[in-house]
């Protein structure tokens, strides 16, 4: 903190600041998945055919939208995606067989002041529990902070979403709070839990997901030795927030 002129506390200097690139513009390749711009032409067939794997809805109840029930449905659904204009939307690939298995999206882009949001996270069955979803996660951070020097990164949820909260925590994102009665989804109340992680933060999250991922760690199959929370040295400093929501 430092003083300005009148005495008053002001925020650090950032001469150095400048405008952060765009994000989603290219492949960001893993070991297990990649990702790519949506092109729906290429992804939608694909898409919907993993979504449809899921016997049951629930994995869409906290998004924004119901799961599509037609192929003609999802394309539309998918369209509306691309042509979103606060968000870069991404195609998550699964590096052995080249199927498209999830989406996800850069969202809310302020490249002036560097905050940028993962968003529309959605994983089909063919993600779930498995390595290439983590991976999903930090080849976005990755690209966020190191490729495009952004200053902060944000992860925003239902109130409700126990499972989306605490996967932000495991990544390593700080809860922030709780903005009550936030916006209406699919006609019915939502208050949307903040969280952050911030570029000095970063390092040491990017350090534990290196390490989580190594081939010592995690063999070809995706199966690991232990999980990215033993690698990681952020979960005490959660456990209160997580425990007063």
């Amino acid at each position: 903190m430092r003083n300005n002129p009148f005495g008053q506390c002001i925020g650090d200097a950032l001469p150095e600041w400048q405008t952060a690139d765009e994000p989603g513009l290219q492949a960001l390749c893993g070991r297990f998945c990649r990702l790519e711009p949506l092109d729906v032409q290429r992804d939608a067939a694909a898409l919907f055919h993993a979504y449809q794997l899921a016997n049951n809805d629930r994995d869409w109840t906290y998004l924004p939208n119901e799961r599509p029930q037609t192929p003609d449905e999802f394309t539309r659904y998918l369209q509306g995606q691309a042509q979103a204009v606060d968000r870069k939307t991404m195609t998550v690939i699964d590096q052995r067989s080249g199927r498209a298995i999830g989406h996800c999206a850069f969202w809310r882009i302020d490249r002036a002041n560097g905050v940028v949001e993962l968003g529309m996270i959605n994983w089909s069955p063919l993600m779930q529990r498995q390595a290439s979803g983590s991976e999903a996660i930090f080849l976005m951070l990755r690209h966020v902070f190191d490729d495009l020097g952004y200053r902060r990164c944000e992860w925003k949820c239902d109130h409700l979403n126990a499972p989306s909260r605490a996967a932000a925590l495991r990544f390593g994102f700080s809860f922030e709070g709780t903005f009550r009665q936030a916006v209406v989804v699919k006609g019915r109340n939502r208050d949307t839990d903040w969280l952050s992680m911030l570029d000095h933060e970063w390092p040491q999250r990017r350090a534990a997901f290196t390490a989580w991922l190594a081939v010592d760690n995690i063999d070809d199959d995706g199966r690991q030795r232990q999980r990215l929370q033993a690698f990681a040295t952020w979960h005490a400093d959660h456990s209160a927030a997580v425990s007063s929501l």
